[in-house]
């Protein structure tokens, strides 16, 4: 059973921002105040890193797992790039590489492949990581409060974990989900492609009233995908130009349900 997503609470910002504050781990999210939430998620950790990661053999020491989850965490959403962890760690990089591999089995960290299909452009060709749950990024980045995540450089990276890991969820099965980014500088936060309902792109802004920049319109140019939104902070849909929907995340969320209905 994965952490709560959107679909499975109410559709309120109060509780839209507790999942992205707290994550959607039931130990968590519901705790009655932010402290004992905070507790829940650092016993987790605690507990993955001294009773569960042994298990793994002992070529996996708790001490360095910990360090690299750490700084995965810091790197919320960017490029995996092992040979930098791997001199932070003081190990190789296929170990890091390993590490990784085992922290993507145990569903507690996802990599987000770049998309490949031939456009004509140099594309980047590592994966982006995220640590899945963003309650656990801000435990181990000691995040109490809502104030200490929304005034730190994570804030939007965790937050778009957030929808990744909901819209994921609610998609179809076979669904595959990459990102786009050429050495230009065009991208698409998120790409899904739907069996039987083509290319979505989506761009994933935290706040109410975001646009897509320019290099979402260029990328888009590049792929022509079948449809294209801007998922934002709020809850209401409207067009921004022709192409382009803003929506609310358990908007696409529901959109997304619906295709396997």
């Amino acid at each position: 059973m994965g952490p709560f997503n959107t679909l499975e609470l109410p559709a309120d910002d109060s509780t839209l921002t507790r999942l992205w504050v707290r994550g959607g781990f039931p130990g968590s999210f519901p705790a009655p105040e932010d402290a004992i939430s905070l507790r829940w998620r650092t016993d987790f950790i605690r507990t993955y890193l001294e009773r569960d990661a042994p298990m793994f053999g002992p070529r996996v020491p708790a001490g360095v797992l910990e360090r690299l989850w750490t700084m995965l965490a810091h790197g919320q959403g960017t490029l995996l790039n092992a040979s930098r962890l791997a001199a932070g760690l003081q190990i190789t990089s296929p170990t890091v590489t390993r590490y990784v591999d085992l922290l993507s089995d145990l569903l507690l960290v996802r990599r987000l492949q770049p998309f490949h299909r031939n456009s004509g452009k140099r594309l980047v060709k590592s994966p982006k990581v995220y640590v899945r749950d963003s309650g656990l990024v801000h435990a181990l980045l000691g995040l109490r409060t809502l104030n200490d995540v929304a005034g730190h450089p994570v804030a939007g990276a965790s937050w778009e974990s957030m929808v990744i890991e909901s819209l994921l969820a609610a998609a179809p099965e076979r669904t595959v989900a990459s990102f786009y980014r050429t050495a230009a500088g065009a991208e698409i936060d998120l790409l899904l492609e739907i069996p039987g309902h083509g290319l979505w792109a989506i761009e994933m802004k935290r706040s109410l009233s975001a646009r897509p920049e320019k290099g979402f319109h260029i990328a888009c140019q590049d792929l022509q995908p079948d449809r294209r939104f801007v998922v934002n902070a709020g809850f209401d849909q409207y067009p921004i130009g022709s192409e382009t929907m803003a929506v609310g995340l358990p908007g696409l969320a529901k959109m997304l349900t619906d295709l396997s209905e």
